[in-house]
């Protein structure tokens, strides 16, 4: 099959429009239609269906897209390392990293950082997501390492991948700093019960929950942010309190305080890479992101966040 045509597939999906495929690839939106009906011709099944803004690859489309957006990476993988290998330009391979919006502001930042002193000029790039997204991305070739956790709903097993567990980190309670309970020691779930809390994703949500189910409680969540971000501003101008990683702790905005729980909840947090065609700098980094996650350590939410500990509780399985 020809990969050109894979490509224009790929970017029909991503973009929803024939239109917008053909600007983008330079082509015509009737030799982008003639490529998907061919493409539909050879494999035997719709791959596209309208809807009123657009097209959107069928239940068929979707899963060649997954496909096809790996074997695209995989070519230009390819062509990557035979031009690398032929002028020893390997470390001038582009850097792509995800990892999770408290793990992009500050550890990930710090160990690139750490990684720079070394290397000199390296173009990079870092793009927050969620953990299973990131995961897929680095399946798909999209990212040379994600920096993800543990949190629901998990993270999947892929023998196209290598894991690396980082260390354990606790979750805290941010509260506005005018809040009763703003510079108290720990506090039990049940102190917490008549309060709204604030969340932005399903995984926070649910350590949320299972916590104080474990309390005997439940926790009233009643409004709902679209970002990290968006989350502690609600806390911030006091319409909520907000379930948050512990690793935010030392760079949180001024308006904004937190306070420990009692046995809190806890999240592993690990680095997933290729196991194919590495970034020559991987190695280097996921040193880097061990050191820097172990200097981040909340000092009050009763974990300690190094590589290594709970070992035994995370290390060999992903809960």
């Amino acid at each position: 099959m020809d990969l050109m045509v894979w490509r224009t597939f790929v970017t029909v999906c991503r973009l929803g429009s024939l239109s917008a495929a053909a600007a983008e690839l330079h082509h015509t939106q009737s030799a982008v239609s003639r490529q998907i009906a061919g493409l539909e011709r050879q494999l035997g099944v719709p791959l596209m269906e309208r809807h009123a803004r657009g097209v959107r690859p069928t239940a068929a489309g979707e899963v060649f897209r997954h496909h096809a957006l790996a074997t695209l990476n995989e070519a230009d993988r390819a062509v990557r390392a035979a031009r690398e290998a032929g002028d020893g330009a390997a470390f001038n391979r582009p850097l792509t990293v995800g990892a999770t919006p408290s793990l992009a502001a500050g550890v990930v930042p710090e160990a690139i950082r750490a990684l720079l002193k070394e290397t000199g000029s390296l173009r990079w790039s870092l793009l927050p997501g969620l953990s299973a997204p990131l995961h897929d991305r680095v399946v798909t070739g999209e990212l040379d390492i994600a920096v993800v956790t543990d949190a629901p709903p998990g993270l999947p097993h892929d023998p196209r991948t290598e894991r690396r567990f980082l260390g354990v980190d606790g979750m805290v309670v941010a509260l506005p700093v005018d809040h009763p309970r703003a510079g108290g020691g720990p506090v039990r779930m049940r102190a917490l019960a008549d309060e709204t809390w604030a969340e932005d994703n399903d995984g926070s949500a649910a350590l949320l929950h299972q916590h104080a189910a474990r309390a005997g409680v439940s926790a009233r969540i009643e409004l709902t942010a679209a970002d990290l971000p968006g989350k502690l501003a609600l806390v911030a101008t006091g319409h909520a309190i907000a379930l948050i990683p512990g690793v935010l702790t030392r760079g949180l905005r001024t308006d904004v305080t937190t306070v420990s729980l009692v046995d809190p909840p806890t999240r592993g947090v690990y680095t997933v890479v290729p196991r194919r065609d590495p970034h020559p700098c991987t190695a280097a980094l996921l040193d880097h992101l061990a050191t820097a996650f172990a200097s981040v350590r909340p000092g009050h939410d009763g974990v300690t966040s190094g590589p290594g500990v709970a070992a035994d509780r995370y290390g060999p399985k992903v809960r």
